[in-house]
C-alpha cells in the first residue's frame, strides 16, 4: 500500500455528511475566497513586493514545476500517514483534524525530509524573499507547515505568529519591546516571513487559509471566533493553484478554515 492509499484509507474513518455540512458547503462554494485575489507570475517581483507590503501576503503561481509539486505532495502524504497512525481519534495538534508538520516532529522541523530540503533550492523563492527584505542576508528559522483532514469542520481562531515582549518565559521569537512604550512590533518592517508551498490546488472547500488584508500593522485586538464578522471568515486565499506559494508577513491575522472536501489539504512551509 502506498503512502497516499494508506492516507486515503485512514481518512475514510471520518464522516462529514449532515445537513449542517451540506449547508456550509453550499455557502462556501458560493461565497468563500478573497474577491479580486491577485495570483502573480514569478516574474512579477515588483508587484509581489507591493502586494506583500499592502496586504501582508502575496500569492505567486508556478514556483514549483509538476515534478517538484508531485514530489512535495508525496512527501506530505507520507509524513501525514505516519502522524495519523498515532492519532486514531483525529484529535490533531492544532485542533480536531488539524496538524502541524513541525509540531509533530521531535526537532519541530521536517528539514530531515528531502521534500522540505528541495524547497531551499528554489531560486525564485530566494529572489522574492530577498526583494521583500531588501537584502539577501536572511536566515532560515523553520521547515514546517500544516495539514488538515476532511472532518476539520470548525474555524481556527484568528491569530498572529508574533507578539510584543511579555517576559523571558512567555515571549515568542521576534518579540519586540520598546521601553518608551511608543512603538510595537506592528510599527516596524516585517521581522520574518513564512513561505507556504501548495502541493495541491487550494479551493473554497478544502481548508484555505483565511488571511485578513492589511492587519500586519493593526493595533486593534484580534476578534474572537464569536466576534469575528462573516466577511473575515470568507476572506480566504483561494482559489490558488498547485505549485504556487503564498508569502506571509507573520504579523498579519490568519487562521484555518473548514475542510469539507474529500481530501487532505497540506501547506508545507519555510
Amino acid at each position: 500500500m502506498t503512502a497516499y492509499s494508506a492516507l486515503q484509507a485512514s481518512m475514510m474513518k471520518t464522516a462529514i455528511d449532515g445537513s449542517e455540512i451540506v449547508a456550509l458547503r453550499a455557502h462556501l462554494e458560493a461565497n468563500n475566497g478573497i474577491k479580486g485575489l491577485e495570483v502573480l507570475q514569478h516574474s512579477d517581483v515588483g508587484r509581489a513586493v507591493e502586494l506583500f507590503r499592502r496586504d501582508g501576503f502575496v500569492v505567486v503561481a508556478d514556483v514549483l514545476n509538476h515534478q517538484q509539486t508531485q514530489f512535495l505532495a508525496n512527501g506530505c502524504n507520507e509524513v501525514a500517514a505516519e502522524i495519523l497512525a498515532l492519532d486514531s481519534e483525529r484529535s490533531g495538534n492544532r485542533g480536531s483534524h488539524r496538524y502541524s508538520f513541525g509540531g509533530s516532529s521531535l526537532t519541530r522541523s521536517q528539514l530531515h525530509r528531502p521534500e522540505w530540503q528541495m524547497l531551499l533550492e528554489i531560486p525564485v523563492v530566494d529572489e522574492l524573499v530577498t526583494a521583500i527584505f531588501g537584502s539577501s542576508d536572511y536566515s532560515l528559522r523553520a521547515a514546517s507547515g500544516d495539514f488538515c483532514l476532511p472532518g476539520a469542520t470548525s474555524y481556527q481562531p484568528l491569530h498572529s505568529d508574533v507578539n510584543d515582549w511579555i517576559d523571558a518565559t512567555k515571549s515568542r521569537f521576534s518579540s519586540f519591546h520598546d521601553p518608551r512604550g511608543q512603538l510595537t512590533i506592528r510599527d516596524l518592517p516585517c521581522p520574518y516571513v513564512c513561505v507556504n508551498f501548495l502541493p495541491q490546488d487550494v479551493t473554497p472547500l478544502n481548508g484555505p487559509t483565511r488571511q485578513i488584508p492589511g492587519t500586519q500593522h493593526s493595533r486593534v485586538p484580534i476578534p474572537s471566533l464569536k466576534d469575528e464578522p462573516e466577511w473575515m471568515r470568507l476572506s480566504t486565499v483561494c482559489p490558488a493553484p498547485a505549485g504556487a506559494i503564498m508569502i506571509r508577513d507573520v504579523r498579519a491575522w490568519h487562521g484555518g478554515t473548514p475542510n469539507i472536501s474529500d481530501k487532505m489539504r497540506a501547506i508545507p512551509n519555510l
